[in-house]
């Protein structure tokens, strides 16, 4: 069994291996994860998850994939999961639990709004700057697949599901790593009945 001391390339090769795909397509995906050290440069690491990234978009379903990544999703609980619980408790209606988000920058999101067609959008860096860092792979020039981008789609559901106590599925408009820092980070909710 392949050990990966990165933390982000451990948490997608076990998301992987929840996923229940046949071991042969873990390790095409997984392929040198485990050369990477504990503290290994975003660079290494954003060339590293370029391919994986590649290799699960040429072998898995749009739906496993996207999955396999919001199974990834990080800092789910402490300040964050308390500032979406205080949402919750503090107001009543879904229009006010997403003015409160929104002005409160809850878990850094903004413009957080809902959209005519009863989806709910939110973006993590503000309108107006003409480039957009990545938060999660910071000084890297590398472009991703949006496919990597799920992994904050999953913190930004898990987050917003609490905050707004609904059932929602999220769908990651534009990013940061894929638009080369041209586009924010752009996530669109919906609501599960």
């Amino acid at each position: 069994m392949r050990t990966y001391a990165d933390g982000r390339i451990a948490r997608l090769a076990q998301n992987l291996k929840r996923a229940r795909l046949a071991p042969e397509v873990v390790d095409h995906i997984m392929a040198g994860g485990e050369a990477l050290s504990k503290g290994a440069a975003n660079e290494e690491v954003a060339i590293w998850m370029k391919g994986a990234m590649e290799r699960m978009d040429a072998s898995l379903d749009r739906e496993t994939r996207y999955a396999v990544r919001q199974g990834c999703a990080c800092c789910l609980g402490g300040k964050r999961r308390e500032q979406a619980r205080a949402v919750a408790a503090n107001y009543a209606t879904l229009e006010e639990r997403i003015r409160a988000i929104d002005e409160t920058r809850m878990c850094y999101f903004q413009n957080v709004r809902m959209l005519d067609d009863g989806r709910i959008r939110l973006s993590y860096l503000p309108d107006g700057w003409d480039h957009y860092p990545c938060p999660c792979l910071r000084g890297t020039d590398e472009i991703l697949s949006i496919t990597y981008c799920y992994c904050c789609g999953g913190h930004v559901k898990h987050h917003m599901e609490t905050a707004l106590s609904l059932h929602l599925e999220v769908e990651v408009v534009s990013s940061s790593l894929s638009s080369g820092g041209k586009l924010p980070c752009v996530f669109d909710l919906t609501i599960v009945e």
